[in-house]
């Protein structure tokens, strides 16, 4: 019997001409299901005295089946690669395609080197929602019902208890909801507002808000942070001014302006001939404020800081105009 199925063995390889073949006459020869297995596991119905010479045959069949297959498959293979070898050919003459490198966004960068100064000063750097509640957006902000941020014209709603946070604030009263003092946080994130695109505002821009609450938290210390932060970006030349100014979630409250940073002699577009741009907004956090997310003003105080990050790079590189970082130009990005 083994003499039969070797002959048919040898007759399916000598017309086997392509590995797809081979590989058939391989699972229905040597598979689960094939010939040689069957007769193999019917060598159990045999005499004993027959079932001894008879496994010895069948196994040295399967063994010659197993190399024979083999041998034809690397055949075919070693034929196929020399045929391409001759037929297939690479021009080395043609120009090969330089892969781009990608760059990391200049909006990025300003975020990372914030965030490397304010960890050395033990800040945790925390993310918040795009997707905000009016309460935390506003009202725990004590932003009154009529201040015109609130109005339709100004912000995105989805509804009325849903918008896009208009600025990363709300991060603020939900650390201190759930975070008892001292308190040492940045939030760096997307903001949204209705503003028309034009050369000096996008719907869409970049803020990082920073809040300390502890005792004896003072104006003073506000304004040593905020002259580090300057002297960090722009140079231990850099002065900053602080103006009194007006936000409902501060008590009391200032813009902070930075010596020009594109002339020397007050006679630039960017100062407008001052010799200052603003640059953020910041104040000592109202007490209303820190009551209403369950924090005792009497006991503690702290201060907040709102930073513009996409006018902090535009002043850091002498940017104009802030289309030019979501218009995805890679002449521009390639620069930085």
């Amino acid at each position: 019997m083994t003499e039969n199925l070797r002959a048919k063995i040898e007759a399916a390889l000598a017309e086997a001409t392509d590995l797809t073949t081979l590989e058939n006459l391989r699972v229905s020869v040597i598979g689960r299901k094939g010939e040689i297995t069957d007769l193999l596991k019917s060598l159990g119905q045999l005499p004993p005295d027959e079932r001894r010479q008879a496994g010895q045959a069948a196994n040295e069949l399967r063994d010659w089946a197993t190399d024979a297959i083999t041998d034809a498959k690397n055949a075919i293979a070693n034929r196929e690669q020399a045929t391409a070898l001759a037929t297939e050919s690479i021009d080395v003459t043609l120009p090969g395609k330089r892969r781009k490198i990608g760059r990391i966004h200049p909006i990025s960068t300003t975020h990372a080197q914030l965030e490397a100064l304010f960890t050395r000063l033990g800040f945790n750097i925390l993310e918040g929602p795009h997707i905000e509640t009016v309460y935390h957006n506003f009202d725990a902000l004590n932003s009154p019902q009529n201040h015109p941020s609130r109005d339709e014209t100004d912000t995105f709603y989805f509804s009325d208890s849903l918008l896009l946070r208009c600025h990363t604030s709300p991060m603020q009263i939900r650390v201190m909801e759930t975070q008892a003092p001292p308190i040492r946080i940045i939030v760096p994130g997307m903001t949204f507002r209705r503003d028309e695109i034009d050369a000096t505002h996008t719907p869409a821009f970049h803020q990082m808000e920073g809040l300390v609450v502890d005792r004896g938290i003072h104006f003073g210390d506000l304004k040593g942070m905020l002259e580090l932060i300057v002297r960090e970006l722009f140079g231990p030349e850099a002065k900053i001014r602080l103006r009194p100014s007006h936000f409902p979630f501060t008590e009391p409250s200032a813009e902070v302006d930075i010596s020009c940073y594109s002339c020397k002699d007050n006679s630039c577009r960017v100062c407008k001939g001052s010799g200052w741009v603003e640059l953020w907004g910041c104040g000592m956090v109202h007490p209303k404020v820190l009551s209403m997310s369950g924090i005792d003003p009497e006991i503690y105080s702290g201060y907040a800081f709102g930073l513009g990050t996409d006018r902090l790079t535009s002043a850091v590189y002498g940017i104009a105009d802030p289309r030019l970082y979501f218009e995805n130009d890679m002449q521009f990005l390639g620069q930085f």
